[in-house]
């Protein structure tokens, strides 16, 4: 497996990376198979594993320590801050407060001494900027987070973590971890150019868009693409994510039924196509895939020598178009000055 630099961080890590939101509760259960499943893909060559503090409220985290025994040294590892982890609204957000307490919390679940890349995993209008990257900075300088990054953040959010980074003396976000597939286009235009402008490495999220790639659904053999992410607490709640009756939905089966001829005529799967054209992008360090099991690891794996032609990258193109998002749901952050009405109402 290839590697790439992390952004200048001299890091190097593999061109695939393993996520593991589905270690634990909210997909495989099965402690012993997932710890295998970190196994396996460390022996395929991949050293860049990430998790976060809320995925299963914890789990994933521990399940991912317990792999890593033994071969911590040899793995960079990242996990994310920012989600609710409980009742109280101060063990949540971007605080200096909650920041110094969620590492520990993480340390400890980990078992480990330090963190490789720690991230911010989404933005918080509630907390200062300057406040969050003063608190990551101490953090770095005192050994325990080797670098630090942040995970869906528009291309305005990025630029004013940079100039306060700059401006403040802070250490400076290294990474941005967005979601990015043939369906989710939407960071070609001002995310991946902000984050290659800034020297960042980019790691991808959602390569299959949460199931949608995955090969079981359109087509004349229609399918189920909850499948690929069926079992746990997390099978239910993905499900009116594909209901057909919805517009942004019906657009999205159009596509994936288009996309498949692609892949047929390329001679290669479709999540071996998806996963393929998040890698082409120059701007791309590492594309996080996401099995539930270890079926559904080794067929990703397997894909890793794919790579498309610029013939296949055109039919793509006119399928979705450079720079656009299929469906608003796949854009997974809104800013409050949308979602909230007091802010966009007198």
């Amino acid at each position: 497996m290839e590697r790439r630099t992390l952004g200048r961080t001299g890091i190097s890590v593999s061109e695939y990376a393993l996520g593991t939101m589905m270690l634990g509760a909210w997909g495989n259960t099965d402690h012993d198979d997932a710890v295998r499943m970190v196994h396996t893909a460390l022996d395929a060559g991949i050293n860049l594993v990430d998790t976060a503090d809320m995925y299963s409220d914890g789990e994933s985290e521990r399940i991912v320590g317990r792999a890593l025994k033994g071969r911590r040294d040899d793995v960079v590892l990242a996990t994310k801050f920012n989600n609710p982890m409980g009742p109280d609204l101060n063990h949540r957000g971007n605080s200096r407060r909650w920041i110094v307490r969620a590492v520990e919390d993480s340390l400890r679940r980990l078992d480990t001494d330090w963190i490789d890349l720690y991230q911010v995993h989404r933005p918080d209008p509630g907390t200062d900027i300057d406040e969050t990257l003063s608190a990551l900075s101490d953090l770095v300088r005192s050994g325990k987070v080797r670098a630090i990054g942040t995970s869906t953040f528009p291309a305005e959010e990025i630029v004013e973590a940079q100039w306060t980074a700059s401006e403040r003396g802070h250490v400076r976000p290294r990474s941005e971890q967005p979601p990015y597939s043939i369906l989710a286009r939407g960071i070609e235009r001002d995310v991946l150019p902000t984050a290659a402008r800034y020297g960042m490495g980019v790691l991808t999220w959602s390569p299959l868009s949460a199931g949608w790639l995955s090969g079981k659904y359109g087509g004349p053999d229609g399918g189920d693409p909850t499948s690929a992410h069926r079992g746990g607490v997390l099978g239910d709640a993905l499900a009116p994510m594909f209901d057909p009756k919805l517009p942004g939905n019906a657009a999205k089966l159009v596509a994936v039924t288009e996309l498949k001829k692609v892949a047929a005529d390329a001679g290669v799967t479709l999540p071996h196509l998806a996963t393929a054209f998040v890698r082409e992008h120059p701007a791309v360090t590492s594309v996080l895939i996401g099995p539930r099991t270890h079926e559904q690891l080794e067929d990703l794996l397997a894909g890793v020598d794919v790579r498309l032609d610029g013939e296949v990258l055109d039919r793509i193109d006119e399928i979705v178009p450079p720079g656009t998002d299929v469906s608003r749901d796949m854009v997974f952050y809104e800013p409050p000055s949308l979602t909230d009405p007091r802010l966009r109402r007198r």
